[in-house]
């Protein structure tokens, strides 16, 4: 079995190696962007059960970021969604033979962990200004400081390892149990490792918003400030699709 800390090129984009990691990825995102299309184009007042199925994943995103963030969930929803989406996607693909999910390889968990620590500062620069999102390293005290801008670097890190190692151990224990008892044997653990993937969606997407909250403040003169700047509450498809 391959090491999940190296990838093979399976060709150059000039000096860009590509590897089956980066290209899995890349249809995951056409597949979600089509999707979204395709769902959106078609939207009517009286819903049909497709539209109706995905209004509810658009409401219960909505809930889960008002319940955890205390904000209105417009200006959060196509990222913190989006995010979910992609990575529940991501380790659902191992159903597809011969595919091996991106985010049981190091680089693809970087790559959304890095995009959670630039969306924490995105977010809380927005909603407080430099100076606000700057404050926010000061609580509760300014002997924080030091300590809260080091908790901000690990906990992106902690992202990183969690997704990957959750990921990937899945991948091992299924080729291991798959080599050694046959074919049938392993579909149990499949059954299981397809559970660990959606439960470590709905942990990655749950503590970007923590993360994301604690940058706009803890007076709440921030949350209004960007409640203002969200504007309204969309709950609908076409808001997520944004």
């Amino acid at each position: 079995m391959k090491s999940p800390l190296t990838s093979t090129a399976l060709f150059h984009a000039g000096p860009v190696p590509i590897t089956e990691a980066v290209l899995v990825t890349w249809a995951i995102m056409v597949l979600l962007v089509l999707g979204g299309i395709l769902i959106t184009r078609r939207l009517a007042r009286t819903p049909s059960t497709t539209q109706e199925v995905f209004e509810l994943i658009v409401d219960t995103v909505d809930s889960q970021i008002r319940d955890t963030m205390q904000v209105e969930p417009a200006p959060y929803r196509a990222f913190i969604g989006t995010l979910f989406a992609f990575i529940f996607v991501a380790n659902w693909s191992t159903l597809v033979p011969g595919v091996e999910p991106p985010t049981a390889h190091l680089e693809t968990d970087a790559a959304l962990a890095l995009l959670v620590f630039l969306a924490v500062i995105w977010f809380g620069i927005r909603a407080g200004g430099v100076r606000g999102f700057l404050r926010t390293f000061a609580t509760p005290s300014p002997v924080m400081i030091p300590l809260n801008f080091v908790e901000s670097i690990t906990r992106t890190f902690s992202l990183l390892v969690r997704l990957f190692g959750n990921v990937m151990s899945g991948v091992f224990m299924i080729g291991i149990v798959l080599s050694l008892a046959g074919l049938l044997v392993p579909i149990p653990l499949m059954a299981l490792d397809l559970l660990t993937g959606a439960v470590q969606a709905y942990i990655f997407a749950i503590l970007a918003m923590v993360f994301i909250s604690g940058a706009l403040g803890g007076d709440g003169s921030a949350r209004d400030a960007d409640r203002a700047n969200g504007g309204g509450d969309d709950t609908s498809i076409k808001g997520m699709a944004r």
